[in-house]
């Protein structure tokens, strides 16, 4: 599982023209999902998330979380997280998840975040043809994958 996370002032997501979610201060996540990604993979990214201290404090030191500042999360389903561009001038996205698996996780993980006391969670739509709007704040953006910062199966 791969995350970029940026940290927002402000960020949307519209679908045909209208807004699908919305937040003010918080985390922009955009969520990919490969073949293997897990329940767990999912709440271990969200505390990961939530814990992440990536918001200034008053000596303008990233000290605080975004349970700290009360924030607010937007997620938004990437599978191009999984673009291979190694050969050839086209991605392949042969590693991201067939949807029969990550919808499922994708809506798990969105229910993770949303039981975790996130002030606000909103999101995409998953296969959507989206358009995302976002005022990154510092700026500040993130990766994170579940291959590089935990083991398969780990608890």
């Amino acid at each position: 599982m791969r995350v970029v996370v940026q940290r927002v002032k402000a960020s949307r997501v519209e679908i045909d023209g209208q807004v699908a979610g919305e937040i003010g201060q918080g985390l922009m996540v955009l969520l990919g999902i490969t073949e293997g990604d897990t329940k767990e993979h999912c709440a271990f990214l969200v505390d990961k998330l939530i814990h992440l201290r990536i918001f200034t404090d008053e000596q303008e030191k990233m000290n605080l979380s975004l349970a700290d500042i009360d924030g607010e999360m937007l997620i938004v389903s990437q599978f191009t997280l999984y673009g291979d561009c190694k050969k050839g001038r086209r991605p392949s996205f042969i590693a991201a998840a067939r949807p029969q698996t990550a919808i499922p996780l994708y809506e798990y993980f969105v229910e993770v975040a949303r039981q975790s006391g996130v002030k606000k969670v909103a999101t995409g739509r998953f296969g959507a043809d989206m358009q995302v709007y976002l005022q990154n704040d510092g700026p500040v953006t993130l990766m994170l994958d579940t291959d590089e910062i935990m083991k398969r199966g780990a608890k």
